[in-house]
């Protein structure tokens, strides 16, 4: 017959298998998830366009971002941060990136 150190033994044995498998599962499910975010941006108009003295230049732009973010929440997804961010060429530089204000509701 055997003790209950065996038998306790076999049963936690046995739940830690299953839970490695269904943690297998899990891992492998979210793997093979393709997001394909749906995404329109145009430009409405643009407010403000200057130079300013210190040498940066400063735009104000009104924009229509539509966006279909559903495809990316996945079971595994807890959040999500969105943010536009652009960048253009000029003759002076090869490449121009434009660094969003740190606060949305400033003027």
């Amino acid at each position: 017959m055997h003790s209950f150190v065996f038998r306790a033994n076999a049963v936690l044995t046995f739940g830690i298998t299953v839970l490695a498998a269904l943690c297998i599962l899990a891992s492998l499910s979210d793997s093979f998830h393709s997001s394909l975010p749906d995404i329109n941006l145009q430009v409405l108009n643009v407010d403000v366009l200057q130079r300013l003295s210190n040498g940066n230049d400063e735009a104000k732009l009104t924009l229509h971002i539509s966006a279909d973010l559903r495809s990316v929440f996945t079971w595994n997804t807890k959040q999500l941060f969105v943010f536009v961010a652009a960048e253009y060429e000029t003759q002076k530089n090869q490449l121009n990136q434009v660094k969003p204000n740190s606060d949305p509701c400033a003027s």
